[in-house]
């Protein structure tokens, strides 16, 4: 992580519902015996030099393919003034000391910037188990309208679900939009949002599918993955 930290001017993530909200993630490898000291490196830091406006959330990358298997990700989010002020705020002593301390035990992987469209669900209530697809979409403003449709009208209670795009740090397999889907527990991830529907739901949300594809225009899956909610601040 030393050039994923040392940058004040990258840090992201998936889980603001404002209009004007953007994100920065850094994705990088820790060792398993140093897990444990990087959260609570993070928990110390992030827990006494709150940001106003902004949110750190720190990810393990549990699930993912060969191609994307760094093991955590540290993601910031909030408004553009929030994270305007907080990337023109500089570096101190505590900072720079809280940086040397994590590179230690870490290893860069990649990073990316983007932004927030939508998103619906009781973000109240923890959601830690999240399954994140990266979208090669071809005409983003007919994906963004078709489905913020299908979700407003029928992500199930028990699941959160965002969607957005990558603004900067885009990777050659085509990656410019993503989505999260947010979930209490594996059980409800690995059965899928139709186990927290009922079946007039699963029928009225089946045919509300095949609406939101007819309308989105190409889309393409490049990379699917789960990751797990560590910590946030």
């Amino acid at each position: 992580m030393k050039n994923l930290l040392t940058f004040l001017g990258l840090l992201i993530a998936f889980t603001v519902t404002a209009q004007d909200s953007y994100f920065t993630i850094y994705n990088f490898t820790v060792a398993n015996e140093d897990v444990s000291n990087v959260y609570n490196l993070m928990d110390d830091y992030f827990s006494q030099n709150k940001m106003e406006g902004v949110t750190v959330t720190l990810y393990e990358n549990h699930f993912n393919d060969r191609e994307s298997n760094f093991s955590h990700s540290v993601v910031f989010s909030g408004t553009s003034d929030a994270l305007g002020a907080m990337y023109g705020g500089g570096q101190n002593a505590e900072w720079s000391l809280f940086l040397t301390r994590v590179n230690m035990h870490t290893e860069d992987f990649s990073s990316a910037m983007g932004s927030t469209f939508y998103s619906y669900g009781d973000t109240s209530a923890p959601h830690p188990i999240q399954k994140v697809f990266l979208l090669d979409v071809e005409d983003g403003e007919a994906f963004t309208g078709a489905s913020e449709k299908y979700n407003s009208e029928h992500n199930p209670e028990g699941r959160t679900t965002s969607m957005g795009n990558v603004l900067s740090g885009h990777s050659g397999d085509g990656a410019n939009f993503w989505v999260v889907n947010r979930f209490k527990d594996f059980k409800s991830a690995m059965e899928g949002p139709n186990s927290l529907r009922t079946e007039a739901e699963i029928e009225a949300s089946s045919k509300a599918w095949e609406e939101l594809w007819n309308a989105a225009g190409e889309v393409r899956l490049v990379r699917s993955s789960l990751r797990i909610q560590l910590g946030q601040w």
